[in-house]
């Protein structure tokens, strides 16, 4: 019985540490990053209303962004934009990559130099703005600080990225805003 109730100890003690380092470093995939590196944007707040000017009811421009505490050794940064209230899917609205570390902003309707935009799920390059069929939908502005540049075609779509940068993440960032259309 003793022994029992040991390794139920040391099974509830291990447990413990390891929800307490997600809740200090944050956890993704099967490793783990510091949380510091921040984004955000000057036109909404977290959780808050992306203007209509940045979505398919208006001029369908890529928000202004703002980066900040990027970890020490990252060599590129990745940003994906996706909307997990799609029906059917996750939608994939905006992927770009090989963005320089030291970028402090990303510009409206913009990509800083030398990065390159993906295919989305609209079938295109670039972004393509909040444009939900009904509801509120939550768009994750997601940053990841990567430990290399990578060497893939701007063919490439979410999961072809998601792939490549599953072991070479240092930090990651996030902002959501949130969009419903005027019927």
């Amino acid at each position: 019985m003793s022994r029992k109730v040991r390794r139920s100890s040391l099974l509830e003690d291990s447990i413990d540490k390891k929800i307490t380092y997600v809740k200090l470093f944050g956890e993704f995939g099967s490793y783990r990053y510091n949380k510091a590196m921040k984004i955000s944007s000057p036109v909404f707040e977290n959780n808050k209303p992306i203007p209509s000017k940045y979505t398919c009811d208006g001029g369908n421009f890529s928000p202004p962004l703002q980066i900040s505490e990027v970890p020490e050794g990252a060599k590129s940064l990745v940003l994906i934009v996706d909307d997990p209230d799609a029906p059917g899917k996750t939608w994939t609205h905006w992927t770009v990559w090989n963005i320089d570390p030291t970028t402090a902003e990303i510009p409206e309707g913009g990509i800083p130099e030398g990065s390159v935009q993906g295919i989305t799920d609209f079938g295109e390059v670039g972004y393509g703005g909040p444009c939900p069929p009904g509801g509120t939908h939550r768009y994750f502005f997601k940053l990841y600080a990567l430990d290399t540049v990578l060497n893939i075609p701007y063919q490439a779509e979410k999961t072809d990225l998601e792939k490549v940068m599953a072991d070479c993440t240092l930090g990651k960032a996030e902002l959501i805003g949130t969009y419903s259309r005027v019927q």
